[in-house]
């Protein structure tokens, strides 16, 4: 796609609700889980707290959702806790947020498609043992969906994302009915006994409250991906990324309180192993979801339906990740805390760069973790509360200086009403950032915990390389002077036709001077070599280096510093005949020397390398434009090169 044609790619609020909200949405098929797998340690006394716990992650989601539509009307531009922790709180408070949001993003994607692939495998337990492969898979599938563009994903991803919320809906209205007419709805777990892990008393009761809350915040991950991406909207940009954020509030509410209910009416039981639940170790379980499903539909086609569904927008809600992960990489490298690669965008106009390193870095995490959803999410949320909090923060802040802009009294009243909201999520958020690192830390949250350091600290390393290079090569006042003469340098082993044109290549060039210089490894090959020079009566001189110990680089670069040394003021060009061949194994069987002098001379400095290429017959598939093939006679090669050839065979 042409760079001009990139307005054609914003998105419509029908098809910004699959890309950016995949993951919010597909939250709440396991934040319920979650929250009873915590409580579930204490035993089945401790089960009613999931009542509480699911009211404040409600009220919590639903401050935050508040908070990020003032984010998106105040930052049109996109970045989201970057960009507003960086403008209002400094530097360190934004690189701070982008290391957690990049931490974030890559956990999203291992934890949306390991928790797809075990809805997956609840429906069909004997690909249990395949969780590693299918996980992988399907983040590669993912990984091309988006390389071929934002809005053909958004298309992809919007039947199922639509077919997950139809799915859902139907289940509540089933459940209603069957439970108003009468019949009394049980999970197939709910007469199972939960085996508590220890005796959990006082201020233990709490602490375990305050886990299964954190766990259950994983409600909450990618509310931020709409605002990081509001340049990827329609006009009205700011006020059609608001309103896709309430769009997605209001489905995430209502979708995480009916499930919610739900487990608890029909005493859905869950635990970390099939013997906690009395049963033997080697028996399939079931996510909480599958068992709501299965009490309401049955088994039958809407339980696979919504099997589907489910894991069809688990495994796509890490599309949420692929879009804010380029988007805040590209920011980050235009702001030089990233390789400048990040931010280039791709032949579809995506940040492809971005996308292939995001699903490099989930696949590496969940090989390391073995698909397993109940330890890679106990590394999530650290990174989400952190952005949220620095977030809000920012916006806090924003506003603050609003108010002493000089505004009208009806604006400032706007303004303390919008300062209030984001006043009161940077609390809510940070007291829970607070708990989730309690409760969490030593269940391996302690690994994001130095990672998110470690990226910042990177990002700052990367900061300063570019600086430092910039200041580096900033041209003087003064420019560049000319050198005062050219050295012009052919290494030669053997004269063959690339030698001769390297040869023609450089008198063409017209050099100071122009010398040919061969290393002796082996005396009768250098004697012959000197021999059929002379019978040709080649123009150009040939230097003969010894090399006692065989080695061919050495000595070219000791002759070359030695011209430096004495002649610092001049330059010196080295041309190098090079074969070019057109299998991947031919590579293998030339040019090394080559290779290792180019590299060697890169550090050498007043030295000038110019590689003089040899097309080769297996390389014509590279010819193009009707030119003779590789290998043909001088004579039908071009006139430039065939005659520069000539005039070195006729002075021959």
């Amino acid at each position: 796609m042409r760079s001009s044609q990139l307005s054609e790619t914003l998105l419509p609020k029908k098809l910004a609700m699959p890309v950016f909200c995949s993951d919010p949405l597909s939250s709440v098929a396991y934040a319920t889980e979650e929250i009873l797998l915590i409580l579930s340690l204490g035993g089945l006394a401790f089960l009613h707290l999931a009542w509480y716990v699911a009211g404040v992650i409600v009220a919590l989601l639903a401050v935050v959702i508040a908070s990020y539509r003032q984010t998106c009307r105040a930052y049109p531009n996109g970045g989201g806790a970057y960009t507003v922790a960086r403008a209002n709180l400094g530097e360190s408070a934004g690189l701070a947020a982008a290391s957690a949001l990049l931490v974030d993003y890559v956990l999203t994607v291992a934890v949306s498609v390991v928790a797809g692939v075990a809805a997956i495998t609840s429906a069909f337990p004997e690909l249990s043992r395949h969780a590693v492969s299918l996980s992988v898979g399907f983040v590669v599938l993912v990984t091309v969906m988006n390389l071929r563009g934002v809005k053909e994903s958004g298309k992809a991803f919007a039947v199922p994302t639509y077919g997950f919320l139809l799915g859902i809906y139907v289940m509540f209205a089933v459940a209603a009915y069957r439970q108003l007419s009468g019949q009394h709805l049980l999970a197939p777990t709910a007469g199972l006994p939960t085996y508590p892990e220890h005796s959990y008393v006082g201020i233990a009761v709490v602490l375990l409250a305050m886990r299964a809350f954190a766990s259950g915040c994983t409600a909450l991950t990618g509310v931020e991906a709409i605002s990081n991406g509001v340049p990827a909207f329609q006009k009205p940009k700011a006020k059609n990324a608001a309103d896709t954020l309430a769009i997605m509030g209001f489905f995430s509410i209502t979708m995480f309180i009916g499930i919610t209910v739900l487990a608890l009416t029909l005493q859905v039981h869950v635990a970390e192993s099939p013997t906690d639940l009395g049963l033997p170790a080697d028996t399939p379980t079931q996510t909480a979801l599958a068992q709501i499903a299965q009490t309401v539909f049955g088994i039958g086609p809407l339980f696979y339906y919504l099997q589907a569904a489910t894991a069809a927008i688990l495994i796509l809600a890490a599309n949420t990740a692929f879009n804010g992960f380029p988007l805040l990489a590209s920011l980050l490298a235009t702001d030089r805390f990233l390789p400048r690669q990040l931010h280039n965008r791709g032949d579809r106009l995506v940040y492809s760069n971005g996308i292939i390193l995001l699903a490099l870095f989930a696949i590496v995490l969940i090989v390391a973790f073995n698909a397993n959803v109940s330890s890679i999410i106990q590394l999530y949320i650290i990174g989400v509360f952190v952005s949220f909090t620095l977030s809000q923060l920012g916006m806090v802040r924003h506003w603050q200086r609003e108010l002493t802009s000089g505004t009208s009294s009806s604006s400032r009243t706007r303004i303390r009403r919008s300062q209030a909201i984001n006043a009161v999520g940077a609390t809510f958020t940070a007291i829970v950032l607070i708990i989730v690192l309690i409760t969490k830390f030593t269940h391996g949250a302690w690994i994001v915990t130095i990672a998110m350091p470690l990226l910042f600290v990177t990002m700052q390393g990367i900061r300063r390389h570019y600086h430092r290079v910039t200041a580096e090569l900033t041209p003087t006042p003064a420019g560049v002077s000319l050198p005062s003469r050219i050295h012009a340098i052919v290494p030669v082993s053997r004269l063959l036709l690339p030698t001769l044109q390297a040869l023609a290549f450089a008198r063409a060039t017209h050099p100071s001077t122009l010398t040919a210089v061969t290393v002796q490894v082996d005396e009768q090959e250098t004697q012959a070599l000197a021999d059929e020079w002379r019978a040709r009566e080649i123009p150009v001189e040939l230097k003969i280096i010894n090399s006692p110990y065989r080695e061919i680089t050495t000595p070219i670069l000791d002759y070359i510093r030695d011209i430096h040394r004495d002649s610092p003021r001049d330059a010196i060009c080295v041309f190098i005949p090079e074969y070019v061949v057109g299998h991947w194994w031919e590579h293998l069987l030339h040019n090394q020397s080559a290779l290792r002098l180019k590299a060697r001379l890169l550090f050498t400095p007043g030295v000038m390398v110019t590689s003089v290429p040899y097309l080769m017959t297996s390389s014509h598939n590279l010819v193009t434009n009707g030119a003779p093939p590789p290998g043909a006679p001088i004579s039908e090669r071009p006139p430039a090169t065939s005659n520069a050839l000539r005039r070195i065979k006729t002075s021959a």
